[in-house]
């Protein structure tokens, strides 16, 4: 944003015209109402669920709701960025970029990843914000009725997998985020597949907008990663699905195979030192394209 178009929305808050204000559980009903009007799947409850492991802002004009942004932190060096909506009548004033400059601040030196979408990307290049991959979200019911693999190689997730599962993520991400694993496992059906007694990979599903939505899925290949998620779908039937995944993991053919098509795609973009997954364990889809 130009200095003049800066200036231009500090005078708006100085005069009251618009507040940013910390996002609280009294801005989820205008956020809802955001993400609708944008298209997004979003429940409340998923609202809800974003507030319970993040903080944010909310931009207010005449007592509603007209943007708002959220962050998610992983401890002290990485975070992600999400649910950045602007108001359709109130864009173009400037308001994104306080809200992003806003949380930016917030979030002081961290590393901070988002998924982009056409709109946004812009506002996130002007920041320094680099493209690192591209993200595709499928979705749909799967033609055909899916039979969980054998509990041999995936089990039903219990609290002792705590710490393997805790453990796989930050080979997977490079990322620390006990609490939104922990938040996870209490609101989602958690799969380990197992090799030699041990964890080698684990996914979540849970109920999610339109239907349910399968992720994260940590694994070490495609095929593993596969065997999770047939076991997510075992259960579900003619059910709605969603799953988000990098392009990169080359899972997107096997999905548009069994009825999840590919309806969009979104920009993955860091800002600040990235902090590569040691492995062998991969992100092959995530929880969702905000806090992933």
């Amino acid at each position: 944003m130009s200095g003049t178009a800066n200036a231009m929305v500090e005078n708006r808050v100085q005069r009251g015209e618009v507040k940013l204000v910390p996002f609280t559980r009294a801005h989820l009903p205008g956020g809802l109402e955001l993400s609708q009007e944008m298209g997004w799947p979003y429940r409340l409850e998923d609202w809800e669920v974003a507030l319970d492991l993040g903080e944010g802002f909310a931009l207010e004009s005449g007592g509603n709701v007209i943007g708002t942004a959220m962050w998610w932190p992983y401890g002290q060096t990485h975070a992600s960025a999400g649910m950045i909506i602007v108001a359709k009548a109130a864009q173009g004033r400037g308001h994104g970029a306080l809200l992003m400059d806003a949380l930016l601040a917030a979030a002081q030196s961290r590393t901070i990843t988002l998924n982009s979408t056409d709109e946004g990307f812009a506002l996130y290049e002007r920041r320094g914000f680099v493209t690192v991959g591209t993200i595709q979200q499928h979705q749909g019911v799967p033609t055909q009725q899916h039979q969980a693999p054998p509990s041999s190689l995936v089990r039903t997730m219990t609290p002792s997998d705590a710490e393997a599962v805790a453990g796989l993520d930050r080979e997977a991400t490079g990322w620390t985020r006990p609490q939104t694993l922990r938040k996870l496992a209490q609101i989602a059906k958690g799969h380990v597949l197992q090799r030699g007694g041990a964890p080698r990979g684990y996914a979540f599903c849970r109920l999610f907008g339109r239907g349910h939505v399968i992720g994260p899925v940590v694994a070490e290949n495609l095929d593993d990663a596969r065997a999770l998620i047939e076991a997510a779908l075992a259960p579900l039937g003619s059910t709605f699905v969603r799953i988000d995944t990098a392009a990169s993991t080359h899972l997107g053919p096997w999905l548009e195979s069994i009825g999840l098509a590919q309806v969009g795609e979104a920009t993955t973009m860091v800002l600040g030192p990235q902090t590569p997954a040691t492995g062998p364990a991969r992100m092959f889809a995530l929880a969702n394209q905000s806090f992933n």
